[in-house]
């Protein structure tokens, strides 16, 4: 929104018509793309893989045969290609539509006037007013500073806040934690030094997923075995049989194709967009793709009050005494109000509290003259001016400013069991820009704030609560405060708040972004144990917050962490995955994977379950494409080594991937989900998906050596054998989705009694016997394939029973644990 600056400011900003002359030039704010991939990139990733060249050079063998139903399986390529091109295009329109929404606007002058506008609008030697919570966008000179701090901790490692004066360069990447200034574009666009940064953090990726390196180990060791298998069937299909060459083709094409799990990194695919695609339409937006498979993973939730259990906005309700009388505001001594009025006037850039007295308290009409002056700032918990002729006057946190046992220390402690948030305004002995400030303060009033509590609050932490994910409310605000506004919501052990200044000191670390081991390590096992131990915990500095996040890590834990304050950007930085809300200071929303444009700490549920389901079924489906490829890799394996003719046609691969595979792993990967992701997706995905591909290949070549006609018999015998070695491989691998597809739901049940009903339909029905090559006309082999079939099936059962057994007992060793 367009407002007005300053009528005669010191600087000014360029004109319209330099502002031209730069466009002209290129000196552009030019950012990478916020989702990565361009159209014409993801159109290109769909199409061109290794896995549709494969299947692509088989389709063009097959069809010099003549035999066109044999390359039914060529529809995968298209049907692949376009299913990932559409989700993933869908995934990107949302992310690029939310990334605008939730996209910071950096206030830029220009012809002497102020005004927001989007990041690449702004040119070089722009001049960008910043204040608290902003983040700096292009490098600079800074023109103008207010006791300006500035955080470079992210991009240098420099834990303190850097006090910045006219002249001193700044970078992007860094953010304002106090105070207001103005400085100069110099460096914009990828010539500025957090555009890598921003480049490579924003990406449409799935780089750094444990499930993503756990697919490609697997299709690793699946693309080493299928070079010898591969050239074995080759060998003997083509030339060890000496059968007409047609034959041989269809052979060998039937025993590779089933070999490669092609929709398994599709449905991968498919699951991340669509749930990017999700939580978008609640107002989510996913910066990093990976996090949502962090999400699935975490069973600790570290949430500040303000802004998250409790709305954003404050009132002021009242100021009281010493003596516990209170009065509005409208009632208040002159001279009271006076001070009030003076010290919010001093603000170029409220804060929360400041607002809610300004919106009570007129400006005054006459201004102080200020000499010296502090802005609030987490670490000090208050700000304060010093006037040439009305002395120094503060106002902050009464734990901070009275000394313990003091007439206000104690009337503002027994107001803030209360949940309500109390300041202390009080006059200093010593101006607020001495490094021993503020001195002996002299009390004069208490200032209570009211803050209304999310009516979602509750029940957004009874679901955490069934979910076994701990909640941890991290505060800046009194213990006490936070606490009684904890018990209020029923959080376990939120009666029992922690005063962080309590906690053992911090050794000084490096916070170089790679250290992080270095200072879990470097943390006091008695500050790791309070962490652990106890759930609220106030007065917690951001330097805290961020250790308390790298404590829990150190134990095991997967830490969320949701903030909207230029307090947390530390800890939203260190977490797992970082929360930012949408209304934020734009600093959190930059380093934060997630960022709820709705501002609702209410839609972390249903972040977390989207997490939960996406990789929860991503694991699902994996069993199902890997028992594929494993029993068809061992088929083709002991074919070879039998010296046998493969017993299947190409089309009969095809359509055994229809109804076991296909359609159900579509669908089982949107289902819900709700159980917390653990690590060893590998092993556990190999410990159901080996032995049933070794049943269902075991009961396949069964069928097929009990039913396989002496050579030189009749097509129509060949090709009964053929049906009947298709049944059995339709019977086990179909319980083998039954299996997959627990625990039961109606549209479950109905998903494997459509399936069973269509391949009964295949082989029953004239029209589809004759177009896919099916005879089902022999009783004795049929009755074989069926036996051997239900034999496969009880072995199936019998493993998922033993696998059960033991997930259950790992299952419960995971609940002792948390």
């Amino acid at each position: 929104m367009d407002g007005p600056g300053p009528q005669t400011p010191t600087h000014p900003g360029l004109t319209a018509a330099e502002v031209a002359e730069r466009v002209r030039d290129g000196r552009t704010n030019d950012l990478p793309a916020r989702s990565g991939r361009t159209t014409g990139e993801i159109i290109r990733a769909n199409v061109l893989t290794r896995i549709n060249a494969i299947l692509g050079i088989l389709l063009a063998i097959v069809l010099t045969t003549g035999r066109l139903i044999n390359a039914a399986f060529g529809l995968l390529i298209i049907a692949n290609s376009a299913i990932g091109i559409i989700q993933e295009l869908r995934a990107k329109r949302t992310l690029d539509n939310l990334a605008v929404v939730g996209e910071a606007r950096p206030t830029v002058r220009r012809d002497g006037f102020a005004r927001q506008m989007g990041r690449t609008e702004v040119v070089a030697d722009d001049v960008i007013e910043i204040g608290p919570g902003d983040q700096l966008i292009v490098d600079g000179e800074i023109l103008e500073a207010a006791s300006l701090e500035i955080d470079e901790s992210l991009l240098t490692g420099e834990a303190d806040p850097v006090v910045k004066e006219p002249g001193d360069p700044v970078m992007s990447g860094s953010f304002v934690v106090a105070g207001s200034g103005a400085y100069r574009a110099t460096k914009v666009g990828r010539e500025a030094y957090a555009a890598r940064l921003v480049e490579e953090a924003a990406k449409f990726t799935l780089v750094g997923s444990e499930l993503r390196s756990g697919i490609d180990r697997i299709l690793g060791v699946v693309s080493w075995l299928l070079v010898p298998v591969g050239l074995l069937t080759i060998w003997t299909q083509l030339f060890g049989l000496g059968q007409p060459w047609r034959e041989g083709i269809t052979g060998m094409v039937a025993a590779l194709v089933p070999m490669v799990p092609e929709g398994l990194v599709l449905m991968t695919s498919i699951a991340f967009a669509v749930g990017v695609i999700r939580l978008g339409q609640r107002q989510c937006l996913v910066q990093e793709l990976p996090a949502i498979e962090g999400l699935a993973r975490v069973d600790v939730v570290c949430a500040d009050k303000t802004g998250t259990l409790t709305e954003t906005g404050m009132r002021l309700a009242e100021i009281r005494g010493f003596d516990g009388s209170g009065m509005p505001p409208e009632q208040l001594a002159p001279e009271v109000t006076e001070i009030l009025g003076q010290l919010a006037a001093t603000e170029p850039n409220p804060n929360a509290s400041m607002q809610a007295i300004l919106e009570k308290i007129s400006a005054p009409t006459t201004r102080w003259v200020e000499s010296h002056h502090a802005p609030f700032t987490s670490a000090r918990k208050w700000s304060g001016s010093s006037f040439v002729s009305q002395g120094s006057w503060v106002l902050g946190a009464p734990d901070v400013l009275a000394a313990e046992g003091t007439p206000a220390r104690e009337a503002a402690e027994q107001i803030g069991e209360s949940g309500l948030r109390v300041l202390l305004l009080a006059e200093a002995s010593l101006a607020v820009t001495d490094p021993a400030a503020p001195g002996t303060v002299t009390p004069a009033a208490l200032v209570v704030l009211e803050q209304r509590v999310r009516p979602d609050a509750r029940a957004t932490l009874e679901y955490f609560a069934a979910q076994q994910v701990e909640v941890k409310v991290i505060s800046g605000d009194n213990a006490r405060s936070v606490g009684a506004v904890t018990t209020t919501l029923g959080l376990v052990r939120g009666d029992s708040p922690v005063d962080a200044r309590s906690l053992p000191a911090l050794r000084r670390v490096d916070s170089d972004a790679d250290s992080d081991s270095a200072q879990s390590a470097d943390l006091p096992a008695a500050f790791v144990d309070s962490v652990e131990r106890h759930t609220v915990f106030g007065r917690v500095t951001p330097d805290q917050k961020r250790s308390m996040v790298l404590a829990l890590q150190s134990r095991g834990h997967t830490v969320a962490m949701t903030g909207d304050g230029v307090n947390d950007v530390l800890a939203l930085k260190r977490a797992d995955i970082g929360v930012a809300m949408g209304a934020g200071a734009p600093a959190t929303r930059a380093v934060a994977q997630i960022v709820l444009l709705d501002n609702k700490f209410a839609t972390l549920p249903y972040v977390v379950a989207e997490g939960r389901r996406v990789i929860g079924n991503i694991e699902r489906v994996a069993n199902l494409f890997l028992t594929k490829t494993v029993y068809s890799v061992l088929l083709a394996l002991l074919v070879g080594l039998w010296q046998l003719p493969f017993p299947l046609q190409p089309i009969h691969v095809t359509i055994t991937g229809w109804f076991t595979i296909g359609v159900p792993a579509f669908l089982l990967s949107l289902a819900p989900n709700h159980e917390r992701a653990r690590s060893g997706f590998v092993k556990r995905v190999l410990t159901l998906a080996l032995p049933s591909g070794v049943v269902v290949a075991a009961c396949t070549f069964t069928t097929y050596l009990l039913c396989r006609p002496d050579s030189g018999a009749s097509d129509q015998l060949q090709m009964q054998a053929s049906t009947a070695a298709l049944a059995t491989v339709i019977i086990v691998a179909t319980w083998v989705l039954s299996v997959v597809a627990r625990p039961y739901e109606w549209w479950k049940i109905a998903l494997i009694g459509v399936s069973a009903a269509a391949y009964v339909a295949i082989f029953v029905l004239p029209f589809t016997q004759e177009l896919f090559l099916l005879d089902a006309g022999n009783a004795p082999m049929m009755r074989t394939a069926f036996t051997v079939g239900l034999i496969g099936a009880a072995a199936i059962e019998a493993i998922w029973w033993v696998q059960g057994r033991v997930r259950g007992e790992r299952r419960r060793l995971w609940v002792a644990e948390d």
